[in-house]
C-alpha cells in the first residue's frame, strides 16, 4: 500500500513561492544597476545584493580616486546605501565576495575593509579576476539576514 503524505509534509516538498515580502531594493544612495540586475533583492529576512563597484552615486561615474583604499571605501559606502534602503545595517551582512584586479594590494583593501566591519565581520570569501568591470581594483557582493 502506497501512503500518500499529508498536506503539510507536501507543502514543505514545494519550492518557496514568492510572498509579499520579496522586493526589487533600489535606492538613488547608490549606483544605478550597469546592466540587466538589481542593487539588491529582498526574500524574506535575507537580502542578496549585487556586487558593488567604486561608481560615485552621484554621478554614475567612477570616483576620481583609483586607489585601492579610496574605492574599497567607495564600494562599501555603496553597499551600506543599499543595504540601508532595505532596512538593514552592515551588522546583518553574514557573507561578503570581495573580486580583486590584484591581491598584492590585499592588505590595504582589508585594512578599509576592517573599518566597516569592526566586531564580528561577515564570512568572507576573496578572490582575484582577470578583469572587473570599468577596469575596477575591487568589486564587492554581499548576503545580509536577520
Amino acid at each position: 500500500m502506497i501512503r500518500l503524505p499529508t498536506l503539510a509534509a507536501l507543502a514543505l516538498m514545494l519550492p518557496l513561492a514568492a510572498t509579499a515580502q520579496d522586493r526589487v531594493v533600489a535606492t538613488r544612495n547608490a549606483p544605478e544597476a550597469i546592466g540587466p540586475y538589481s542593487q539588491a533583492i529582498r526574500v524574506g529576512n535575507t537580502l542578496y545584493l549585487a556586487g558593488q563597484i567604486a561608481l560615485d552615486p552621484r554621478t554614475n561615474q567612477m570616483i576620481a580616486d583609483r586607489s585601492i583604499e579610496a574605492e574599497t571605501r567607495q564600494v562599501l559606502d555603496n553597499l551600506r546605501a543599499v543595504v540601508e534602503a532595505a532596512g538593514f545595517t552592515m551588522a546583518d551582512i553574514v557573507s561578503t565576495t570581495v573580486f580583486m584586479a590584484d591581491l598584492n594590494e590585499f592588505a590595504r583593501m582589508n585594512a578599509v575593509y576592517a573599518t566597516y566591519f569592526p566586531t564580528s565581520p561577515p564570512a568572507r570569501a576573496t578572490v582575484q579576476a582577470a578583469r572587473l568591470p570599468r577596469d575596477v581594483k575591487v568589486e564587492i557582493a554581499a548576503i545580509a539576514a536577520r
